[in-house]
């Protein structure tokens, strides 16, 4: 946990939420520090809740594998900050991703969220997830992990730092993962000069993580934007 007053967890209810200060931290900082964290997504009637065992890392103007590689745009534009909100975005036309944006406004840098555990609201990632074989695939890999919280582009630029029990995304402080426990590696499906860097962070061991895949070129299907097939 940070030091500092304004970075101690605050409880409501009777839960200990992560304060912004956790979030205006460098990306290498927070990426790891989210494993075993839990995501909470609320919608009307429903509050699901996610422990976070898959991240990666994504270093803004400073990283070919980022979005933001290239400055600002209409569709990055939450990675710019503040620190502490949701950047929600398609990719290859078919799916959501989940990034929470952190590090100084301004400066652009997030993290993806690729893969946890549902430890509230099973029944409900169950119907979004009718395929999944077993619970520990239900958030397995970022495609999965939004799908089975119903994330949308709706969520683009949400604050999880409202401290508001009804805010359609917060994160609570849970157990973090144990240093001895975090691996990294390659981040999967980047390429270019990005290719290499160790920015992917998971729990050694947990069913919920997803596996390791090299960057393929893909190649643009006919009506898709080009902004939607990047990684």
């Amino acid at each position: 946990m940070i030091a500092g007053r304004d970075s101690e967890p605050t409880t409501t209810g009777g839960h200990a939420y992560v304060p912004r200060s956790f979030f205006d931290r460098p990306v290498l900082d927070v990426a790891p520090d989210l494993l075993g964290r839990i995501l909470v997504r609320t919608t009307p009637g429903s509050r699901m809740q996610l422990r976070i065992t898959e991240v990666e890392a994504y270093a803004g103007e400073a990283d070919p594998g980022s979005h933001a590689y290239r400055g600002k745009t209409a569709r990055n534009a939450s990675m710019f900050g503040p620190p502490g909100h949701a950047y929600v975005y398609f990719i290859y036309g078919m799916w959501w991703s989940l990034n929470l944006v952190c590090g100084p406004e301004g400066q652009a840098s997030g993290v993806l969220l690729r893969g946890g555990e549902v430890i509230q609201g099973e029944e409900e990632a169950r119907q979004r997830r009718p395929k999944a074989r077993r619970d520990t695939e239900l958030a397995k890999g970022p495609a999965r992990l939004a799908t089975a919280l119903a994330v949308d582009r709706t969520l683009n630029g949400a604050d999880l730092c409202t401290r508001d029990e009804t805010a359609p995304l917060s994160l609570l402080a849970g157990q973090p993962g144990p240093s001895t426990a975090i691996r990294s590696g390659p981040r999967t499906g980047v390429g270019g000069d990005g290719a290499h860097h160790p920015w992917r962070f998971w729990l050694d061991g947990d069913p919920t993580v997803s596996p390791y895949r090299p960057h393929k070129p893909r190649h643009r299907k006919p009506g898709l934007d080009a902004t939607q097939v990047t990684t």
